[in-house]
C-alpha cells in the first residue's frame, strides 16, 4: 500500500500563513495538533521551513526530517535530503524509520514501519507543488489579521471540507486567538 498525502498548515485572515521567515502568531494548540497527527509519520519541508524550526526542535522528534533544496551540498544533522519533491515522495513513501523513535512517542500500524501518511508541512512552494496530488488537507484557520508575505495555495473545488472543529464557532486559544480545525479530502486524489 502505497502512503497518502497530507498538507499541513495554519493561516491567518487573508490565507496568510508567513512572514519573514516565521509564523506571525503564537498558537500553541496548533502546535499540539501538529504533533498529533504528525507524529510518528515522515513530513516534508522546504530547506526555508527547516530553518525557520528553531534549532532545539530540528529535527522534529518521532518524525522523519525530510528536506527539500536545490543546494547540491546541503546538509544539516536530522535532516534526510531530496533534490526535488518527487525524491521527497518517494523518500517519504520507503521503509526507512523515524530518528529518535521511541516506543511511547510513535504510534505503529502493527509493522516495522510507521508510514501510512506523508505529511507535508511547508512551505508555500512545496505546498503548491503537491496540492493536487495530495489526498488531505489539515487546515488551523485562525480569524484574526497578522501581516505576512506569504500566502497558502488554493485548494479549489476538488477539495471537500469533510470536517469542523468547533462544528460552530471558534476556539479561544491561551493567547486571546480565535481558531478553528478544518480537514479536507481531495476527491480528484480520491478516483486516482
Amino acid at each position: 500500500m502505497s502512503a497518502s498525502v497530507a498538507l499541513i498548515w495554519a493561516q491567518s485572515h487573508g490565507d496568510i500563513i508567513g512572514h519573514d521567515g516565521s509564523m506571525p502568531w503564537h498558537l500553541p494548540e496548533d502546535l499540539a495538533h501538529f504533533k498529533q497527527l504528525t507524529l510518528g509519520s515522515p513530513v516534508i519541508m522546504g530547506r526555508k521551513t527547516w530553518d525557520s524550526l528553531p534549532k532545539r526542535f530540528r529535527p522534529l522528534p518521532g518524525r522523519r526530517n525530510i528536506v527539500v533544496t536545490r543546494q547540491q551540498a546541503w546538509a544539516d544533522e536530522g535532516a534526510e535530503v531530496a533534490h526535488g519533491v518527487d525524491d521527497a515522495l518517494r523518500l517519504a513513501a520507503s521503509s526507512g524509520e523515524p530518528r529518535e523513535r521511541a516506543a511511547t512517542d510513535i504510534p505503529t500500524n502493527g509493522s516495522d514501519r510507521a508510514v501510512d501518511i506523508v505529511w507535508v508541512i511547508g512551505g508555500a512552494e512545496i505546498f503548491a507543488s503537491v496540492l493536487d496530488r495530495a489526498d488531505r488537507l489539515e487546515i488551523t484557520e485562525i480569524r484574526e489579521t497578522f501581516e505576512g508575505d506569504t500566502i497558502a495555495p488554493q485548494h479549489g473545488e476538488d477539495w471537500v471540507l469533510t470536517a469542523t472543529d468547533p462544528v460552530e464557532g471558534w476556539h479561544t486559544s491561551s493567547t486571546d486567538l480565535h481558531y478553528r480545525f478544518l480537514s479536507y479530502e481531495n476527491h480528484r486524489a480520491q478516483q486516482r
